[in-house]
């Protein structure tokens, strides 16, 4: 596959029943009510018809997730999902934990144990195991690896700025914030979004005994920057090196700057062939 190295991600053709599978999801967790169901994805639809190509996922997944919200009238419909996510990352914590710590190169260990809880996605329509995945991915090659410059990144900077996705996931970020070995500052979404890490989630995830955690104000599932605080912008701006976990946020600030590294796994198609890999496969992309 062609990997498209700076352009950033648009909206495409398969992106559309994604985001009606998406809208139906939430709404199936916020109520039960067949009508109010029925009116979302009517909602959807139209929103769908009138988008332009040149707009974002996250910019759409917004506008969807708005309307999840208004129309439910339940902000966080995955709620009791993220807590279970959590509790069963939790639970493996201490085996993960004991992996890096015995792996002779400590920092990648965490890296791909970071990129292993980035299974943990209620925005794409497919199953994960963790205990599976975890397994995986301390074997599996990297489709990109771009590891020494984000090496030579992390011994110049002076601080990271760490753009976490899903509430799971954040647990096994710990592991690499303590790799790091560098202060960190967490970046969560300001408002719920799909199972998107927010402030609660990640004081739950036990990051607030890692790093300072702050809001970016993006309610999109993604960082998008013209809807992030002054304060997050600020530090965006100034930072040596930016941690970007996910594929939202991948879609978000593709191509927004060289200091930017992409963690994650490809879990569809269509990023997939953005970054030029194949689905399933793991990324660590610079830029």
């Amino acid at each position: 596959m062609f990997r498209f190295f700076c352009f950033t991600m648009k909206t495409f053709l398969d992106c559309i029943p994604c985001f009606m599978n998406q809208a139906l999801k939430a709404g199936r967790f916020a109520t039960e009510d067949e009508k109010t169901l029925k009116e979302l994805l009517a909602v959807t639809g139209e929103m769908v018809r009138e988008i332009s190509f040149d707009m974002t996922p996250p910019e759409i997944g917004d506008r969807i997730y708005k309307e999840v919200r208004r129309l439910t009238g339940v902000d966080d419909p995955f709620l009791n999902v993220k807590k279970e996510n959590i509790q069963e990352a939790l639970a493996l914590y201490p085996e993960a934990e004991r992996i890096v710590e015995n792996s002779p190169d400590r920092l990648m260990a965490a890296i791909r144990m970071a990129i292993a809880g980035n299974i943990i996605d209620h925005g794409v329509n497919r199953n994960f195991d963790i205990h599976a995945m975890v397994e995986q991915c301390m074997q599996q090659d990297f489709a990109i690896c771009d590891f020494s410059a984000f090496s030579e990144k992390l011994e110049r900077t002076s601080f990271v700025l760490y753009i976490g996705d899903n509430a799971g996931e954040s647990v096994f970020d710990r592991l690499l914030i303590q790799a790091l070995a560098k202060p960190v500052i967490y970046v969560v979404r300001e408002v719920p979004v799909i199972n998107d890490v927010t402030m609660d989630d990640a004081l739950f995830s036990g990051i607030g005994g890692e790093a300072e955690i702050i809001s970016s104000g993006s309610t999109a599932p993604g960082t998008l920057l013209d809807r992030c605080n002054k304060r997050f912008l600020d530090l965006f701006h100034s930072a040596d090196l930016i941690i970007s976990k996910g594929q939202g946020n991948y879609e978000a600030l593709s191509g927004k700057g060289e200091n930017i590294f992409f963690m994650l796994r490809a879990k569809c198609p269509v990023i997939a062939s953005h970054l030029g890999v194949e689905v399933d496969d793991i990324v660590l992309k610079n830029g």
